[in-house]
C-alpha cells in the first residue's frame, strides 16, 4: 500500500521581488491572458483551443507571474514529483521582458520544494536555448535514445473519438 504523500499540492507558494509576484495559486490565473498568448503569440501553440489550455492548467504545476496584481507571465509544468518534469508554455509578455523576469520566473520553477531530486527535467524551445541554459537545462546528450509522438496542426482537429481507442 502506498503511503501518504509529503507533497501538499494544495497550498500554493509565492515569491516576491519588489512589485513582482510569483505564485502557483491556481485561483489567480487569467485563462483570458494565458490562452489569448498561447493561440495568437507563441510559436508552440497557434490556435490553441480555450478548453485545452484550461485542462492542462488544471492538471499541471502552474506558476503565474504578476506586476502588480496583473498577470504578465505564465510557466507549467507536467509532473508525477518523483522522476520526471516537463516543463512547457513559458512566456513574459512583450512590455516585461528584459528586466529578467524569466530568468526569475525559471529560479521559482526550478526551486520549487515539491520539485527537487528530480531525475529529469525536459522541455522544448526554438529560441530560447540561453535562458534554460542558466537554469541548468543542456542539450540532449543521447538524442538516438529520445522518441516523440508528434500532431502536427494538432489543433485543427480536436475532436478524438474516444471509441476508436
Amino acid at each position: 500500500m502506498l503511503q501518504a504523500s509529503s507533497i501538499n499540492l494544495s497550498l500554493p507558494l509565492s515569491w516576491q521581488k519588489g512589485d513582482y509576484l510569483v505564485t502557483t495559486d491556481r485561483e489567480k490565473i487569467s485563462l483570458d491572458l494565458v490562452h489569448g498568448f498561447l493561440s495568437n503569440e507563441s510559436t508552440w501553440a497557434k490556435n490553441i483551443p480555450r478548453l485545452t489550455v484550461a485542462r492542462a492548467i488544471e492538471y499541471s504545476l502552474c506558476f503565474a507571474l504578476f506586476s502588480n496584481e496583473v498577470q504578465i507571465g505564465f510557466a507549467r509544468v507536467i509532473t508525477d514529483y518523483a522522476t520526471i518534469a516537463y516543463l512547457g508554455d513559458v512566456f513574459v509578455l512583450e512590455a516585461h521582458r528584459g528586466q529578467g523576469l524569466s530568468r526569475w520566473l525559471m529560479e521559482c520553477v526550478t526551486n520549487h520544494p515539491d520539485l527537487q531530486g528530480l531525475r529529469r527535467w525536459m522541455l522544448l524551445t526554438s529560441d530560447a536555448h540561453g535562458l534554460y541554459e542558466k537554469s541548468g537545462f543542456t542539450a540532449l546528450g543521447a538524442p538516438s535514445k529520445w522518441m516523440e509522438k508528434f500532431t502536427i496542426n494538432a489543433y485543427e482537429n480536436t475532436n478524438v473519438n474516444a471509441s476508436q481507442c
